[in-house]
């Protein structure tokens, strides 16, 4: 099945701590159905020092439900997805609006 929620799509929190928060989708899993959004659902993580990084108390986003999150359309509302046949190729379009994604 093709997937309604791609990483680079700008997405709002449904549900949760993180409710009404809006970011960019960074990763997917689609087997677990999980997401990673900049900025939504922060955890603390203890981290070792290396070379690179000075180590410590680091803020990570977590993953979150795709159930709970919903594209932005153009108007920055929540929105469905919906796909469509745009010739011979098939594309994805918001439910709000009608517009190509």
């Amino acid at each position: 099945m093709a997937a309604k929620l791609r990483k680079g799509d700008k997405v709002v929190v449904l549900a949760g701590k993180d409710k009404g928060k809006q970011g960019e989708i960074t990763s997917v899993d689609p087997k677990a159905g999980k997401a990673v959004v900049d900025g939504v659902n922060i955890a603390i993580r203890h981290q070792r020092q290396t070379q690179s990084n000075q180590g410590g108390r680091q803020p990570k986003a977590m993953p979150i439900e795709l159930s709970n999150l919903a594209l932005m359309d153009k108007n920055g509302k929540a929105t469905r997805v919906g796909f469509r046949m745009d010739g011979d190729k098939k594309v994805r379009f918001a439910k709000t609006t009608g517009d190509v994604i």
